[in-house]
């Protein structure tokens, strides 16, 4: 029986966004419930305890009530939900080295790039620099550094590739292209990353590529 699959969302995270273009890259039907993190939706007695107790999308649900005698499973984090969807996809390669290369790639976009391009742009498009407070603003800054340092890594890497691993499209791809696309967002500026730029081309470019909302 074909699994049930429900995607916990805000449409405006990249961290979701992923998961949503793996789904659609592998012609996965999956649902979607919407939430606003804004509004502290994800913060209900309710949600924490059905779906998330860390209070954070994005979350897969694996199932629903009714469908067989399993109760429905939440999986959370972004790139582990990912993988679960490609599992034995084009998108997970087969070589042992090249699937930690993978992996690799995707502990550096939650480590490096996500915390940086992803949190500052939160900040400045969503909660308003005039709403942050004195930490956060003082946060920009080595934020900015840091995520130009992750620009300029990844640059460097596709002056030789095609994509991340070479000439195939990866979960390292989809893991790093949400926030880097919309990096503008948070102010980085992506004309000095022209690799960067081709890149995202020509993901977009893939066939059943499907935007961000």
């Amino acid at each position: 029986m074909t699994e049930i699959l429900t995607l916990h969302e805000d449409p405006r995270s990249g961290n979701c966004y992923k998961i949503k273009l793996t789904a659609a890259l592998l012609g996965i039907p999956l649902a979607t419930h919407s939430y606003d993190i804004m509004a502290g939706e994800t913060r209900t007695p309710e949600f924490l305890q059905r779906a998330n107790s860390n209070g954070r999308i994005p979350v897969l649900q694996i199932g629903e009530h009714g469908d067989g005698d399993q109760e429905p499973r939440f999986l959370p984090e972004s790139n582990a939900a990912c993988w679960y969807l490609a599992h034995g996809s084009r998108l997970i390669p087969e070589d042992r080295f090249a699937q930690s290369d993978m992996l690799r790639w995707m502990f550096f976009e939650q480590y490096n790039h996500e915390p940086n391009i992803a949190t500052v742009r939160y900040w400045l498009k969503f909660v308003g620099q005039h709403n942050l407070t004195e930490h956060q603003t003082a946060q920009i800054m080595p934020k900015r550094i840091a995520g130009y340092d992750a620009l300029k890594l990844m640059d460097e890497h596709l002056a030789d590739h095609s994509f991340l691993l070479g000439d195939r499209l990866s979960l390292a791809d989809i893991a790093l292209f949400p926030y880097t696309h919309v990096a503008e967002e948070g102010g980085f500026g992506l004309d000095d990353y022209a690799h960067v730029c081709t890149w995202i081309k020509r993901i977009e470019g893939v066939p059943d590529f499907v935007p961000m909302a």
